[in-house]
């Protein structure tokens, strides 16, 4: 644990992550009905601008009043994790923590930042490895995707390549029973064969895959749907994809 002396030492922006983490941390050993040290606590809080609550009260109350000033500091350095994430001892997202499967995503010229970054959160819970972006895609570094991506952009490797460079390397390097493209007019998503191994090819909600993408894409994947609207916003659907695949 580390000193209040310490902690009053760290640059300002880490302190305030690491202070964030220190009454997380606590307040999630309050709900576990575990012991904390009022005094240490009394000590962080002083580090900051929030007032300390009241610790005459029952643990599950004191444990909601300090995750309130954990979420408030994190809120304001733009950085609100969701309330599960495993992080580490600056408060990013832990990558140790991380499934890691032999599975590749490839986003075909999905235009928008923020359903860029909704997939990165999904393809990060469900073992994605790597994510190619075809040139045209939407930056994840842009604020927008960033912002939806919840850290994840930071925590899966990506790379841009063009059309061809795409086809080339994943013609060399997979079968093509293992390259899958999630379009319209393929196999039911429920009863596809998902391979341990491969790559999942995404496209645009309006124009979907590129022919040349197809072409290395031995497999097509479609979600029944039974609305009267005929696609799916990219970032849903890839969160199914991925959640059947994983």
């Amino acid at each position: 644990m580390i000193t209040v002396k310490k902690l009053g030492t760290l640059k300002e922006r880490t302190k305030e992550r690491k202070i964030s983490m220190i009454l997380h941390e606590n307040a999630d050993a309050l709900i576990k009905g575990q012991a904390v040290d009022f005094e240490y606590l009394r000590s962080v809080i002083g580090l900051t601008n929030y007032s300390c609550p009241s610790f005459d009260v029952e643990p599950k109350s004191l444990a909601f009043s300090l995750e309130d000033i954990s979420q408030a500091i994190l809120s304001s350095l733009g950085a609100e994790p969701s309330d599960w994430d495993f992080k580490d001892d600056f408060g990013n997202l832990d990558s140790s923590k991380r499934v890691v499967q032999d599975k590749i995503l490839v986003l075909d010229r999905i235009r928008s930042p923020y359903n860029v970054g909704a997939i990165f959160r999904s393809a990060e819970a469900f073992g994605i490895s790597k994510i190619i972006l075809i040139d045209g895609t939407a930056s994840p570094v842009h604020p927008r995707a960033d912002r939806t991506s919840r850290g994840t952009t930071a925590v899966i490797p990506w790379s841009y390549m063009s059309e061809d460079e795409a086809v080339t390397f994943l013609s060399s390097n997979y079968q093509g029973s293992e390259i899958m493209a999630l379009e319209l007019g393929g196999k039911s998503i429920n009863s596809f064969d998902f391979p341990k191994r491969g790559v999942a090819i995404l496209g645009s909600e309006e124009f979907g895959v590129s022919p040349a993408m197809l072409n290395i894409a031995k497999s097509r994947i479609t979600i029944p749907m039974g609305g009267a609207k005929g696609s799916l916003n990219v970032s849903v659907a890839a969160g199914i994809l991925l959640q059947r695949w994983f």
